[in-house]
């Protein structure tokens, strides 16, 4: 398919002997990867009080040390070999760098604020967090996700020249929706029009399937909490994924092959790139999602919950409700959904396969733009596409907000934890789900299932800066 807070009784947190914490180790852990810091630096090389070198030349040589993933005392290192140490002080040259580019940083290390909040989930499918990640934006590239939290399976990870059209972003929740036949209690998402879709048909769809849900959106907008579950996914991705890919991306603007503001580059760049790095980000995810972490393999943990223990509150979805809420909200003819404007597209691929259609790869990708780059840049038609291009195909359209939806309560126990699924009208568990719980226990002391871990509830626990804004859309 490519096409008003009510009540505010507080549920417990969730049983000691039904909890899993996610550490640190594994893909969803909570260690968050940072820029080394200023007093880091500091600690081991102190101000030399000489002259500062261009500040311009030593941010370059930071940001590339830190791509490709040296720790602080090899950037300390490899700042000697680049620097007169004898002319420069390299101690106030680490000043100036976090001073102009990085002062959150500094601002954050001198308030010591820090705060851990707890998030659980009552099972599987018990919400889905999704989140966009805008950090290739200056490529024209826009990254968003799905994540079934309590599992740790990637539901989605598309890459395209938007991340804020409404209705692109519904069609990533509709498409899955009808892979699996069903729906999470819940949604989640960070505020912003572009996540409305979701947040409609998520509502529209549970309501369908039961009337009691009538009156109330089911879907959380992370409005003063952080999405913490996508967010450490970015965080992995942009740690195991984006550095060989980024600098591969930056080699050709530096290069001067690539213009973001030149139109027919633009239009090149995204036939060619945009297709191949999905493939290479579906590659990434299916490994993820069958990869042994701390707390067992995502994908067999979402697919048999009844093995770990685990409840599974899945919406099974009519197909008459998922077609009404797609006719509703989806217009497959908006340009959004081209990845370029018709014409130019059967124009490349003509082009594409003058050339031999060759395969595209990390070693011959930019090689295959500039083939056909150089090979349409004086073709005839040019002109007449460079006046197909004036349409904005990233034309964000309102989607209104289903009215009359009050949102699901909040509630957060004296210990810090807090509920954010959709169990109990998004009260938390009652007694029957307690006692499903312990009949799954029992289930599992009669038949043990060799290697899988004991457990019934997730909890995610995140280190956050208070008051800061996230550095992962």
């Amino acid at each position: 398919m490519t096409t008003a807070h009510s009540s505010h009784w507080a549920a417990p947190p969730p049983p000691p002997s039904y909890m899993m914490t996610m550490g640190a180790g594994g893909l969803f852990g909570t260690c968050q990867l940072t820029h080394p810091s200023s007093a880091d630096f500091q600690a081991t090389m102190p101000n030399q009080n000489k002259p500062t070198p261009p500040i311009q030349e030593i941010e370059l040589h930071i940001t590339r040390m830190w791509k490709a993933r040296l720790n602080d005392r090899q950037i300390v290192e490899e700042l000697r070999k680049l620097i007169d140490t004898n002319q420069y002080g390299i101690g106030s040259v680490i000043r100036d760098y976090f001073a102009t580019y990085e002062p959150h940083l500094i601002r954050h290390r001198k308030a010591h604020r820090l705060q851990r909040c707890h998030f659980w989930a009552a099972g599987i499918n018990d919400l889905w967090a999704v989140d966009q990640h805008d950090k290739w934006n200056h490529f024209g590239l826009a990254l968003h996700t799905g994540i079934e939290p309590f599992s740790g399976k990637i539901l989605w990870i598309h890459i395209w020249h938007s991340n804020r059209n409404p209705q692109l972003i519904l069609t990533y929740y509709l498409d899955v929706v009808e892979e699996f036949g069903f729906i999470p209690l819940i949604t989640q998402s960070d505020p912003g029009s572009e996540n409305f879709g979701i947040a409609n048909a998520q509502t529209m769809l549970c309501q369908w399937h039961n009337h009691t849900l009538e009156g109330t959106l089911q879907h959380r907008w992370m409005r003063s909490r952080k999405n913490i579950k996508p967010e450490i996914m970015w965080s992995q991705l942009r740690w195991h994924f984006t550095p060989g890919f980024e600098t591969l991306l930056e080699d050709g603007v530096h290069q001067g092959w690539y213009d973001i503001d030149n139109t027919l580059q633009l239009m090149i760049f995204r036939w060619i790139f945009i297709p191949w790095l999905q493939a290479e980000l579906d590659a990434y995810r299916d490994r993820v999602n069958h990869t042994v972490l701390p707390h067992g393999i995502p994908e067999l943990i979402f697919s048999s919950p009844q093995d770990y223990g685990a409840l599974d509150l899945k919406f099974m979805v009519d197909k008459a409700a998922l077609k009404h809420v797609c006719r509703l909200y989806v217009n497959t003819n908006h340009a959004v959904f081209n990845l370029v404007p018709c014409p130019l597209s059967a124009h490349l691929e003509e082009r594409y396969n003058n050339l031999g259609h060759p395969t595209i790869s990390r070693q011959t990708v930019w090689r295959i733009y500039l083939d056909l780059l150089h090979t349409i840049q004086d073709d005839a038609l040019t002109l007449h596409h460079h006046t197909l291009l004036s349409a904005n195909t990233d034309a964000d359209d309102e989607l209104p907000l289903l009215e009359g939806q009050c949102d699901l309560p909040f509630n957060e126990t004296d210990q810090g934890y807090y509920y954010m699924g959709g169990v109990g009208g998004g009260l938390g568990l009652d007694e029957d789900h307690v006692h499903r719980l312990n009949r799954l226990d029992s289930d599992e002391e009669e038949n043990f299932v060799e290697g899988g871990p004991d457990i019934v509830i997730t909890e995610f626990s995140d280190e956050e800066l208070e008051g800061s804004e996230d550095d992962w859309n």
